[in-house]
């Protein structure tokens, strides 16, 4: 998380980490995004007998992706007029909820973390372990919001490819007939899920970048810092 000691103001504590307040939001951004989610995609079918008479197909679907416990109901194009009920397929839950509950983590550590720093900032300073399980904790979700990010934008993908209308007609064997008329219903309007995307790749960024601060917290720092300092006075003694 980010954290440089807070600097006093006026009374008013202030962080000099510019990400010190952008992880909640974004955070908030990439987590809603997914998570509130949700499509409609569909498919018209037109049976050889019946002249004027339309059966119109659309399926709602969204976050988690479970699509393959999505049913649709399918004419068959008989004399009975009865349906058949399939559904979509493929289950890209794993990808979506990993990257939802990595938001929800995120958020609630970097509110923890932020408080930390802005009440309790001597304690901070004081105890050397906490910079250095702060910087632990940075890497970690810089790591995972890296993959989290390329996994659901490959999860996001395969929703694509799984609920275009295309795929719909393939999967109904009555549109398989010549004399059976199969249309594109309703698109997915994939924004949304799209935004998450970019949102989890603009977390990792700013985790990659939260990274230096903490690490400058450190005692690593700290003693990498004194060293150049004494190999600078070395050298002025020599002179």
């Amino acid at each position: 998380m980010p954290v440089s000691v807070p600097v006093v103001r006026a009374g008013v504590p202030l962080t000099p980490n510019p990400f010190a307040f952008l992880f909640q939001l974004f955070a908030i951004f990439a987590f809603g995004c997914c998570g509130s989610f949700s499509g409609e995609t569909g498919a018209t079918v037109k049976c050889p007998d019946d002249v004027n008479e339309m059966t119109a197909i659309s399926v709602q679907f969204g976050y988690p992706f479970r699509l393959a416990r999505i049913p649709f109901e399918m004419p068959t194009c008989d004399s009975n007029g009865t349906k058949r009920t399939l559904y979509l397929m493929g289950d890209f839950s794993a990808s979506a909820e990993f990257f939802v509950t990595l938001g929800v983590f995120s958020f609630l550590y970097s509110m923890a973390a932020l408080v930390i720093y802005l009440r309790f900032h001597s304690l901070y300073a004081e105890n050397k372990r906490l910079p250095f399980a702060d910087f632990c904790v940075s890497v970690s979700f810089t790591f995972f919001w890296l993959v989290a990010a390329a996994a659901w934008g490959k999860g996001l993908s395969d929703v694509k490819g799984a609920t275009r209308p295309s795929s719909l007609i393939a999967a109904m064997s009555v549109c398989q007939f010549k004399s059976t008329v199969c249309n594109a219903g309703a698109t997915p309007a994939m924004g949304l899920a799209n935004i998450s995307v970019l949102f989890g790749f603009i977390n990792f960024i700013l985790w990659a970048g939260n990274c230096w601060f903490v690490f400058k917290e450190t005692s690593w720092h700290a003693q990498a810092t004194s060293k150049e300092n004494s190999a600078e006075l070395g050298a002025i003694d020599k002179q």
